[in-house]
C-alpha cells in the first residue's frame, strides 16, 4: 500500500489507518462481539491481516470498550510493534498532569509496548476554557514530560468540531490533528485544513465513512444511489482526493473488510483535488463560468 509522510512528524504511514473502535464496540445486528472468544479471535486476525496488507497506522483509545480495544491490539503488538505506527488517546476534561501520565502508562501496559508513536487528547468540541486547561492546566505538560522520556513520540488531538481545534495550531507541541471530515461534513475544508497545511501539521480523518450516517440517510432519500455506486467507496475516495489529508481512519472488523478497503485504495487514483472544490455560491458560479 502507498505510504505518505505524516506531516512534519516524518512518520511514514499508510493512506488508510485501522480504526480501533470496533474492537471495543458491540454490534449485535452484525453478530459482532469483541468480548466473545470468537470475536476476540476475529479481531486479532483482522489486525494481523491489516498489517500484512500494508496498513501500518493503528489508532485506538482507552475509552473503546474500557480498554478492550487496546488489549486486543496489544496481543498483536507483542510481536509486531516495530511494523506499526501506533496511536492512542487520553482524556483531559478536569484531569491533572498526574492523571494524564498514569493514563498513558496504563495504555502502554494494555498495548504491550514501551512507547507510543502518537498520543492524542480525546476531544469533541474545545471551548476556550478547555484550551486553557489543556495547555496550561497540566494535561499538555504531562504528555510533554512523557515525550521527553521517550514514551510518547508525537502529541495530537481529536476533534468532532474541527474549527475548535484551530486554537491549538499555535502550539508547536501539537503535531497531529485527527479531525471529523467527510463527504457530508466538510466544514474543516474552509479553515483548519488550509491552516494545518501551512504549518505542515499531520491530518488524519475520523468519521471517514460518516459512521454510516450518509449511507443510512441515502437509504431513505435516494436508495438508487447505492445501486449505482457503493456509498462507502464514495466516502473513502472523497477523503483520499483531498491533498491536505494524510491518512484516513477506517473501522474494520473482519479480514474481508480489510481486503475490500485495501483494494479500493490501491485501485483509486484521484481525478480532482477536493482541496480546490468551490464551497461558496460565488465560487461555484466562477468555476462554472471558467469551465
Amino acid at each position: 500500500m502507498q505510504k505518505i509522510a505524516l506531516g512534519r512528524t516524518g512518520l511514514q504511514v499508510s493512506r488508510i489507518a485501522l480504526g480501533g473502535y470496533p474492537f471495543g464496540g458491540l454490534n449485535r445486528a452484525n453478530d459482532w462481539d469483541p468480548w466473545s472468544e470468537e470475536g476476540r479471535k476475529s479481531a486479532i486476525a483482522t489486525i494481523n491481516h491489516a498489517i500484512d496488507q500494508g496498513i501500518n497506522y493503528i489508532d485506538t483509545a482507552p475509552g473503546y470498550g474500557e480498554g478492550n480495544s487496546e488489549r486486543l491490539i496489544g496481543e498483536v503488538m507483542k510481536t509486531r510493534r516495530d511494523e506499526c505506527v501506533l496511536a492512542t488517546k487520553v482524556r483531559w476534561e478536569n484531569m491533572t498532569k498526574a492523571f494524564v501520565i498514569e493514563s498513558v502508562h496504563e495504555s502502554l501496559k494494555r498495548l504491550q509496548t514501551e512507547r507510543l508513536d502518537i498520543v492524542q487528547f480525546h476531544g469533541g468540541m474545545f471551548t476556550a476554557a478547555d484550551y486553557e486547561h489543556i495547555v496550561k492546566g497540566g494535561p499538555l505538560e504531562g504528555l510533554v514530560e512523557l515525550q521527553q522520556q521517550g514514551k510518547v513520540g508525537f502529541i495530537g488531538l481529536t476533534s468532532e468540531e474541527p474549527w475548535t481545534a484551530r486554537q491549538f495550531l499555535s502550539h508547536r507541541e501539537f503535531d497531529v490533528f485527527q479531525l471529523a471530515y467527510n463527504f457530508i461534513y466538510q466544514s474543516a475544508a474552509r479553515h483548519i485544513l488550509n491552516e494545518t497545511k501551512e504549518v505542515d501539521a499531520a491530518v488524519v480523518t475520523m468519521r471517514t465513512m460518516t459512521s454510516g450516517i450518509f449511507q443510512r440517510g441515502a437509504r431513505y432519500l435516494a436508495p438508487e444511489w447505492q445501486q449505482a455506486k457503493d456509498l462507502f467507496q464514495v466516502c473513502l475516495e472523497f477523503v483520499l482526493s483531498d491533498s491536505r489529508v494524510h491518512s484516513a481512519i477506517v473501522g474494520m472488523r473482519w479480514p474481508s473488510e480489510v481486503d475490500l478497503n485495501v483494494k479500493l485504495v490501491n485501485d483509486f487514483k484521484p481525478a480532482f483535488d477536493f482541496a480546490k472544490l468551490p464551497r461558496m455560491t460565488v465560487d461555484v458560479y466562477r468555476a462554472e463560468d471558467a469551465e
